[in-house]
């Protein structure tokens, strides 16, 4: 039997080698360091460029860092010198199952750790290649950030309030959607040259996430020309949907189709609204969906959050408090996921992995490494092969 909590994980034995800055790449190879993979991240001499982010630090290095990193061997490469760069392909061409990067367009091919050139010397390599505007059309050359494709994309045309100017979201949904969507095709070409026998190129990029992320309303835009519009904390095809301002906050409620509706009209003591044919249907409360919003305003500033969450709760009506990070931190139900936890050496509790295998999270990873931690052990490993 075996000590190694992680040696039962289902990417256990598979070798990652992560040439990742930032968020979306730094991030897939988080996924997979979570899901049993080792992964070693190769680090400019300055480092991630998340190890300068602020505010928060830890540790000499911005939390974000933390956040991203851990569980990771850290092997410190520049790459613009050709010894570095030949120790480099040394690890990848012996060692690696996946190459993982997200390199500024046109830096791969210049030191020949483009898909092509790798997987011609290793053809069983799964080279993920995580990009701005995407491997094709006009823009591929372009860097991207995750602002650039929320704009690029209409997300923010769609998020914030009506008349006002266009809003991010406040977390970097573009960044770690194509983290995932990298870590869901590397998955996936892991599983065909486990029957197949053959490597494979796996190209992501922000802008397609962002995209994708538009999906519902490109239908709608399809189907008859409506581009959307901002709704707040509300959307466009659904009323009620949104937050109400509460007594001493904030709750969101929802009622996605008109059975919910007459319950909720009912759960805020106006039964009415449910037969009044401005709201009778969803249609109708879309196209009345201000004179509703001021009637559920009024009725939700009478109570607390906790008194609408208790009430609705009770009546099996879907609603939730707007929490700040710090109450999200503290509540009792993220407690009981247990999913936020403390690195094997650290004191800090940061997210775990996001699901469980027969009913167990992941164990916890690794402290983030510092700068070339494993050096040495890179120089072992290359010289006793």
């Amino acid at each position: 039997m075996h000590n190694d909590p992680r040696a039962d994980l289902p990417l256990a034995g598979v070798t990652v080698v992560e040439l990742g800055d930032s968020a979306s790449a730094p991030f897939a190879g988080h996924i997979l360091s979570g899901l049993g993979a080792e992964v070693w991240k190769v680090e400019r001499p300055a480092g991630d460029s998340s190890r300068s982010w602020g505010p928060s630090q830890w540790k000499g290095s911005g939390a974000a860092f933390h956040a991203l990193n851990r569980g990771k061997r850290s092997i410190c490469l520049d790459i613009k010198d050709p010894v570095q760069l030949a120790t480099l392909h040394d690890l990848i061409e012996r060692h690696a199952d996946v190459f993982l990067h997200n390199l500024r367009p046109g830096s791969a091919d210049q030191y020949r750790l483009d898909a092509e050139s790798l997987r011609q010397r290793k053809p069983e390599l799964i080279v993920s290649e995580v990009g701005a505007y995407g491997h094709l059309g006009p823009l591929n050359r372009l860097p991207g950030y995750d602002p650039l494709m929320q704009a690029f994309s209409g997300i923010m045309t769609l998020t914030g309030e009506e008349g006002q100017a266009p809003v991010r979201a406040g977390v970097s949904i573009v960044d770690f959607g194509t983290g995932m969507w990298a870590t869901i095709g590397t998955l996936a070409a892991l599983f065909r040259r486990e029957r197949q026998q053959v490597g494979a190129t796996v190209n992501s990029s922000l802008l397609e996430t962002a995209i994708a992320w538009m999906s519902v309303g490109i239908a709608n835009y399809a189907a008859d020309g409506n581009p959307g519009g901002r709704h707040g904390s509300g959307v466009a095809f659904i009323v009620p949907h949104r937050a109400y301002e509460s007594a001493d906050g904030h709750t969101i409620i929802s009622a996605a189709n008109d059975r919910l509706f007459a319950r909720l009209s009912e759960a805020l003591g106006h039964p009415e609204w449910a037969l009044d044919s401005r709201f009778a249907t969803n249609n109708a409360r879309i196209d009345n969906r201000k004179a509703l919003d001021d009637l559920i305003g009024q009725r939700m500033r009478q109570h607390t959050r906790a008194y609408w969450q208790q009430h609705l709760d009770a009546l099996g009506l879907p609603c939730a408090s707007v929490q700040t990070t710090a109450e999200l931190y503290s509540h009792e139900q993220t407690q009981a996921l247990g999913i936020l936890g403390k690195t094997t050496a650290d004191d800090i509790a940061l997210v775990g992995m996001p699901l469980s295998f027969d009913r167990q999270r992941p164990p916890a990873l690794a402290t983030a490494p510092y700068i070339g931690q494993d050096d040495a052990r890179l120089r072992q490993l290359l010289q006793t092969d």
